[in-house]
């Protein structure tokens, strides 16, 4: 396998990846109106549970319990869930503003919390030696980097086709009912609060299914994986794809990661080496730019919602 195809096979995994959190938030925000700025704790969340869960035993640490690669996605995601049950409760009747600043606060705390809670997250140095599943039956590591491609791509599929049929359902309906008109949901005898409760756990559940599919993939975890810079890609993501259409959640997440990672290759290689520290700024600059592009010219991104949006309640 070529290096250039190595490569592009190594950054679909990461977007496809990172798709699956962009359809979540999408589920939250795009359909549901709720203005979750701590994407990133919920993806930690998942991740770090699917490696405690999955990795080698370790006098040191807290778990290390060995579990197959599913067994530890699925612990992840549920803890993930859990986690958003108890924020959910807890933030969901804030609105707007006070919801996005307590969900940062929360993801904040998480990241602090796998900082410092060494026995248990490995600290700073973060936990390694997390198995890759199949690994060993695959002949080098390209071979391998295809079949997990195949994964993570049938696992978008799935959350990809699985969402649009509940959209379609009057579950869906339901949800964009309570974006436009809470009020008018609520005099038809429907319970607002339990419907944005169950989006935004369930949206943050499939960031937890990513952060454990990462994990499977990079083998590695540690608390400099979750700094609030990717809920920044994660909502740009979603903002140049289109809200409330998961098609353009994945548009935006693949087109996103390609300028992300492009920039990065070309500040790397273009800027002189005294100035190689501002890269990352410079990067976050481009990404602000098309942000503001894209709202300047196509408010509704890329592949954005239609344009009619049914209101029929069931």
């Amino acid at each position: 396998m070529s290096g250039y195809i190595a490569y592009l096979v190594f950054f679909l995994i990461v977007a496809l990846t990172y798709s699956i959190v962009v359809m979540g938030l999408n589920l939250q925000w795009g359909f549901t109106g709720l203005f979750n700025a701590g994407v990133v704790g919920f993806f930690a969340i998942g991740a770090y549970g699917t490696a405690v869960l999955t990795g080698p035993d370790r006098a040191e640490l807290i778990g290390g319990f060995g579990l197959p690669f599913p067994v530890g996605v699925i612990g992840g995601m549920i803890l993930s869930t859990l986690a958003a049950l108890v924020v959910g409760l807890a933030t969901l009747r804030l609105r707007e503003e006070y919801l996005a600043i307590s969900t940062f606060g929360i993801a904040i705390s998480i990241q602090l919390v796998a900082l410092n809670f060494d026995t248990l997250t490995g600290g700073a140095q973060g936990l390694t030696g997390i198995p890759r599943p199949l690994f060993a039956t695959f002949g080098s590591p390209g071979a391998y980097n295809l079949f997990y491609l195949g994964l993570v791509a049938t696992v978008a599929a799935v959350v990809y086709f699985g969402l649009q049929a509940a959209l379609h359902s009057p579950w869906g309906r339901l949800l964009k009912a309570i974006r436009e008109d809470e009020t008018a949901a609520a005099s038809l005898g429907k319970n607002p609060a339990m419907v944005r409760l169950q989006a935004f756990v369930l949206g943050s559940t499939l960031m937890g299914l990513a952060g454990g599919l990462y994990v499977g993939f990079i083998g590695y975890v540690s608390p400099m994986d979750f700094l609030p810079i990717l809920t920044f890609q994660i909502w740009a993501m979603l903002i140049v794809g289109g809200s409330g259409n998961n098609r353009g959640a994945i548009v935006g997440a693949v087109g996103v990661w390609a300028l992300w990672t492009m920039s990065g290759f070309a500040i790397s290689r273009l800027l002189p080496v005294e100035y190689q520290s501002q890269g990352g700024a410079i990067q976050v600059i481009i990404i602000g730019l098309l942000i503001v592009l894209t709202l300047l010219f196509r408010p509704r991104g890329l592949i954005g919602e239609a344009q009619s949006v049914s209101r029929h309640v069931s």
